[in-house]
């Protein structure tokens, strides 16, 4: 039970490591939240910073759901801390305790949490996704699609 709580708060600790704060300050100290969107995530530091910074981002945020995943599914976790697990990874980039609970929007970090859990539902998100982002050239209206 006490390794279940101790995996929880690990996938919180994890979801929270910015990795646009992170890119925001090797870059000078760009200040995502006075730029675009004012949030952290990988749109916004794209947006900020240029497509490059924007796919470190987006990779990094996607990584810290998989691998919050991964681990409950190595340690041998019930379905039920699997799914505590992405939760709180997904909740720690939602609100990071250091910023004052204010991170981003979690899609990336989603999308990282998805891919060990439900691969071929990801798969028709992720083309809707693509689809609308094409078409109408909106992130975030992609983003709710997915």
């Amino acid at each position: 039970m006490l390794s279940d709580l101790a995996l929880i708060l690990l996938a919180y600790l994890l979801g929270t490591v910015s990795f646009g704060l992170i890119l925001a300050r090797l870059k000078g100290g760009v200040d995502l939240r006075g730029q675009g969107s004012g949030s952290i995530g990988a749109t916004n530091v794209a947006r900020a910073m240029g497509k490059r910074a924007g796919i470190i981002a987006l990779v990094g945020d996607c990584a810290k759901g998989l691998v919050a995943v991964l681990l409950a599914q190595a340690w041998g976790s019930s379905v039920w801390i699997i799914a505590a697990v992405a939760t709180a990874a997904v909740l720690g980039h939602l609100f990071p305790w250091y910023a004052g609970f204010r991170g981003g929007k979690g899609v990336a970090t989603a999308l990282g949490v998805f891919i060990p859990t439900l691969p071929l539902p990801l798969l028709g998100a992720v083309i809707g996704f693509i689809a609308v982002v094409l078409v109408w050239r909106y992130v975030s209206a992609g983003s709710i699609l997915a």
